[in-house]
């Protein structure tokens, strides 16, 4: 198997309800994701994919998507008050963990067809979540 991973950076903040500790706050993280992509075969030029090609779908996505976005659970409280206030954020399903913000990458490349094997989701330079199936 031929594998490749692609960084990409971002900023995003968030809150997790019902946290015990300090993440139950809004805060923010400079976070990376590294997205691996594999093939048991490589292209024409003898590639898994061009790297400036992940980057042009999942980084776009990123950037529009969650760059410098809050992430909230769709039932955080504070949903109302940033529509109220024209602020910027994406909300999800379930409280929006390095795991499952890993998640919600890698299903992205999925529906873009990227050939994606794993991506791993660094809140910070000690600390990673990764999601696979």
């Amino acid at each position: 198997m031929f594998e490749i991973v692609k960084s990409i950076e971002f900023c995003y903040g968030h809150r997790l309800l019902e946290h015990p500790g300090l993440c139950a706050n809004l805060h923010g993280h400079n976070a990376k994701a590294d997205v691996m992509l594999g093939s048991e075969t490589l292209d024409h030029l003898g590639m898994v994919m061009d790297f400036s090609d992940v980057k042009a779908v999942l980084k776009s996505w990123i950037d529009a998507t969650l760059d410098h976005t809050l992430i909230l659970c769709k039932d955080d409280p504070m949903v109302e008050v940033l529509k109220t206030n024209g602020e910027r954020f994406y909300l999800m399903d379930d409280n929006p963990t390095a795991e499952n913000i890993a998640k919600l990458i890698y299903k992205k490349a999925q529906t873009e067809n990227l050939p994606v094997v794993s991506v791993t989701l660094w809140e910070s330079d000690s600390s990673f979540a990764r999601y696979s199936e």
